[in-house]
């Protein structure tokens, strides 16, 4: 992309800029005009995005938000668990289960809500790959961008659940412990689920991060803690403060 050249005034040059099928990004020559027109369609999608995930949410005042690697498949160990424990979160909390919408550890949790007789919502996002609804939801937004289905879900809930995952989970946790450090969003629990997997990342930011170069404080350390029992998770949502109405 020519930086230099790209708000030029003179309205009929033709750049290299982005343009977009979908959610996808692709190479394309445009017109000023026409980049004006794209950014003014995003911000409907995006306004209009941020208008149903709302809608959404006020309907459901109690919830958890399950979050996990999509690529998990039924029958491994943090699919079952994932399953188990918003089942449990159903039955004995009466809350609402939040979810991706997709497969592996959100189709999990959103089975295990829906067959336990609950709400079991789905926010989604359009993906060229691993990302296609599952069969397990009552409610369901889908979202052209990552920012405002983010959000959405991080003002949706009263516990944040995250199972082992990849970029995606990363992304989603890093990004709810910044809000809530840097108090965009008051504290609420963040939970890690699968202790094998999550303590080599809180090592390094107890170790490397908090002890070693300071670039956290070690109480920042105390905004997530690592849970395997169910039981105890429950206990950690009843004491949960609820969402302002």
């Amino acid at each position: 992309m020519n930086l230099k050249n790209l708000f030029s005034k003179n309205s009929n040059k033709k750049y290299v800029s982005e343009y977009v099928i979908g959610n996808h990004i692709d190479a394309s020559i445009i017109t000023r005009k026409k980049m004006e027109k794209i950014i003014k369609n995003r911000e409907k999608v995006a306004g209009d995005e941020f208008d149903k995930g709302y809608n959404l949410i006020k309907k459901y005042p109690r919830s958890v938000s399950i979050m996990g690697s999509a690529r998990f498949k039924p029958g491994h160990p943090y699919y079952e668990k994932a399953e188990s424990l918003a089942r449990k979160i159903v039955k004995e909390l009466k809350y609402a289960v939040v979810t991706g919408g997709g497969p592996g550890i959100m189709e999990a949790a959103n089975k295990g809500a829906y067959e336990a007789g609950g709400i079991s919502l789905g926010f989604g996002i359009r993906l060229p790959q691993e990302q296609s609804t599952n069969n397990y939801l009552t409610d369901y937004v889908e979202f052209e961008y990552f920012f405002s289905r983010k959000t959405l879900l991080f003002f949706a809930a009263e516990t944040y659940v995250y199972f082992p995952g990849g970029f995606g989970t990363f992304d989603e946790l890093l990004e709810i412990l910044t809000l809530i450090q840097t108090k965009k969003i008051n504290k609420t629990p963040v939970i890690l689920v699968g202790r094998e997997f999550w303590e080599p990342l809180t090592e390094l930011f107890e170790e490397k991060l908090g002890l070693e170069n300071g670039t956290i404080n070690m109480e920042d350390t105390e905004i997530y803690k690592i849970v395997d029992s169910e039981d105890e998770i429950i206990e950690i949502i009843k004491k949960a403060p609820y969402r302002e109405e």
